[in-house]
Parts: structure tokens; sequence; C-alpha cells
């Protein structure tokens, strides 16, 4: 069995590079709407995990859309394992995101922070500390 995350986000092209220039992502496959202005599908990879997004189609969700941004944020955070927590953040900020949670030693053993992206979607990123 493999989990996939499949995101609904507002401009699903720009998220794609968002993505690739935040987080080293690589976009495998994208397959655009038939008018040629939103995108039905795109595959990406993370590292060696999948990542599914849309963009949103609220007139095939009753008329409601579903991107983190129009619904003012998401309880889902997507987590990522990183070599250096502190330069994985200022990557992502850089790109644009903003820092909601700056990087620092957590009680569990990693160094732990989050930001939010352009899209409304929370990434958090953690670096085992070594003892």
């Amino acid at each position: 069995m493999i989990l996939t995350p499949h995101l609904v986000v507002s401009g699903a092209a720009e998220a794609s590079a968002f993505y690739t220039k935040a987080f080293d992502a690589v976009e495998v496959m994208r397959m655009p709407e038939q008018d040629g202005n939103r995108l039905m599908h795109v595959e990406m990879k993370i590292g060696n995990q999948k990542l599914f997004m849309c963009d949103d189609f609220p007139e095939y969700n009753c008329g409601n859309s579903r991107s983190a941004k129009t619904l003012g944020g998401t309880p889902i955070t997507l987590h990522l394992e990183v070599a250096d927590c502190d330069a994985a953040m200022a990557k992502a900020e850089k790109a644009g995101a903003t820092v909601t949670m700056p990087a620092s030693d957590m009680f569990w053993g990693d160094r732990y922070g989050k930001v939010v992206d352009p899209f409304g979607l929370e990434w958090a990123f953690s670096t085992p500390l070594k003892k």
C-alpha cells in the first residue's frame, strides 16, 4: 500500500514551480484541462515520494472551493524529514513561503520548524538531532 497526498490548490502550475524551487521537487507529468487554463492533475516527486495536485474546480464540488487558500487554511501538515532543517526552511522562505514556527531543537529529539506556502498549505521540516 502506498499513501500519496493529493492537494487541491488555486494555481497548480504556479504551485508546481514553487515546489520545484522550494523543495527540489520534480514534476513527473501534468494533465491540463481542455481549455488549457487549469490543471486537472499534476504528479510530482519530492525525494522518493509522490505528490499529486490539481487546480481547484468548484464547479465539480457543488460550487464550493476546496483549496486551502480559499478555506482559510487546512488542518493537514505536510512533513518533510530533511538533512538540514534550517537550510530547507530558508530555501522555502526564499522561494516565497512564510515561516510560522522558526526551527528549534525539540524535546522529542528533532530540529523542527514550519512554513506556510503561497497556496495556504503548511509544511513542517525536521532533522533528527545527533546525540
